[in-house]
């Protein structure tokens, strides 16, 4: 299985796949992750977002292909970004799950205004994603990060998958 987190910067989508992977045995990929190791920390060019979106796509697929259930976090703030990740689940008969992570503005803001150990978003960075967010299409979960524990969000996820 497949579950892809997508969000703004900011809505605590790297927390909730690190404890869901945690608690459910789950392989978790983060796109902010993966750049580091890339060398690409603090570089934006389309180009540098297709090797870290493309190194994402295998990372997925190995994973997938060796049985692992596979959560991926990123912004996933384009649907170009998502297709091919639904046509992977596709060609190895994998089932995807969508959920989106959500907090308002003003909790957004104060996240990206503080440093953070898994991204380098700041409001700038939240700004011009939030102008480009195309919306997901259904089905998918959307989860408010404001309140609530990764961990309390993790079993929403959870629940959500033995009920799609």
């Amino acid at each position: 299985m497949l579950i892809l987190i997508a969000g703004l910067p900011g809505t605590g989508k790297t927390a909730i796949a690190r404890a869901f992977a945690q608690k459910h045995g789950a392989v978790h990929l983060n796109s902010d992750q993966i750049r580091r190791e890339l060398g690409l920390w603090g570089s934006y060019s389309q180009e540098d977002k297709a090797r870290v979106y493309s190194e994402l796509l295998t990372r997925a697929r190995t994973a997938l292909a060796e049985g692992n259930s596979v959560v991926v976090d990123s912004t996933f703030f384009k649907a170009a970004l998502r297709r091919p990740f639904l046509d992977l689940a596709e060609s190895l008969g994998q089932r995807v799950f969508w959920i989106l992570a959500t907090a308002p503005d003003r909790i957004l803001r104060d996240r990206v205004a503080r440093p953070r150990p898994d991204s380098e978003a700041n409001e700038s960075v939240l700004e011009k994603i939030m102008d480009q967010f195309e919306p997901l299409s259904p089905p998918y979960l959307t989860l408010s990060t404001e309140s609530a524990t990764p961990e309390a969000l993790a079993d929403e996820i959870n629940r959500y998958l033995q009920n799609g």
